[in-house]
């Protein structure tokens, strides 16, 4: 049983690499988990800082999404976008234990606000 304080998302070798899944959270919000090639695993909240387009349907390389809307890049470790561009997209603290991707409950359930 995992700690209280982790919610279970399911098994790493469902998420692709270089790919992404969305977990819904109160409020119709989403969280956005990205794996990148070399097999890390980032969360974001689902939308960009711009237009707030949905972070999970961008192109993941190295450790940055690119919104499939206006090609913003943003960092997958802090959430910052690069380059020119400003804004920040909430980061939420995610690790893996026994191949299972975890992702931090209050972080998650912070994205309801």
């Amino acid at each position: 049983m995992y700690n209280a304080q982790w919610l279970d998302v399911g098994p790493i070798d469902q998420l692709p690499a270089l790919g992404a899944r969305t977990l819904p959270v109160q409020g119709g919000q989403e969280i956005a988990i990205f794996r990148t090639a070399n097999g890390d695993v980032y969360a974001l909240a689902n939308a960009c800082p711009h237009k707030q387009g949905p972070l999970s349907q961008g192109i993941v390389h190295d450790t940055t999404v690119t919104c499939p809307l206006h090609n913003w890049r943003i960092s997958l470790i802090d959430g910052h976008a690069l380059g020119e561009d400003e804004g920040c997209v909430p980061v939420i603290p995610v690790k893996i234990d026994g191949g299972r991707i975890l992702i931090s409950r209050a972080a998650a359930l912070g994205q309801a606000a």
